[in-house]
């Protein structure tokens, strides 16, 4: 799942997915200021942050498939776009806990998880090779995604308290994908180590 830094030299890196990728992080500031606001309340301001979240995060999805489809996959893109993903989910998560509507303890498990693997991903970069999301890194991020809207979004008022249930599943699912595709991770980093050892780095 890894490959050569470098190796990715067809697309430019000024291009469309990346600049997508790009606003994604630069709407992050937003979001937070209109979730932490008016403390959380359940007016507009709530709704609004909501609305720019679900609007952000499924930007990832679009810059994806452009450069997919045609062919403006670059090493940048690669570094930028999972770094997007988990400024807006790590931040929603920790607003969420400031307002008092998450367990601090849920956070940090997938905070931590989220920014030790971007450093790592970056050590990797140093050496040389490129580590893109995995398919267990892209369903976390989805299920993350689906748990922190219903979590931002204040259903309640409008279909009853029973919803909370509904969110708290979702965000059980989401820790127990960020747990496992970070144990994922974990195993290829070992099986990286030995290789670049192996090469004499």
């Amino acid at each position: 799942m890894t490959s050569p830094a470098g190796r990715t030299r067809s697309a430019n890196n000024w291009n469309l997915p990346n600049a997508i990728t790009v606003v994604r992080i630069l709407m992050a500031p937003l979001f937070f200021w209109l979730l932490l606001a008016d403390a959380g309340a359940d007016g507009p301001m709530r709704w609004w942050a909501a609305v720019v979240f679900v609007v952000a995060i499924s930007t990832d999805g679009l810059d994806g498939w452009l450069a997919r489809s045609r062919g403006l996959v670059t090493d940048l893109g690669k570094i930028l776009d999972p770094i997007a993903d988990k400024l807006l989910t790590s931040g929603a998560l920790i607003c969420l806990s400031i307002l008092g509507e998450l367990w601090w303890w849920v956070t940090i498990i997938i905070v931590v998880r989220e920014v030790g693997i971007t450093v790592w991903r970056f050590v990797e970069l140093g050496r040389g090779t490129v580590v893109p999301a995995s398919s267990g890194g892209k369903l976390k991020t989805l299920m993350q995604s689906i748990a922190i809207t219903l979590a931002l979004t204040p259903l309640w008022t409008i279909v009853g308290d029973w919803i909370y249930w509904v969110n708290w599943t979702a965000m059980a699912i989401a820790l127990v994908l960020t747990v496992w595709s970070g144990l994922l991770y974990v195993r290829e980093a070992i099986q990286l180590a030995r290789q670049h050892r192996r090469e004499g780095q």
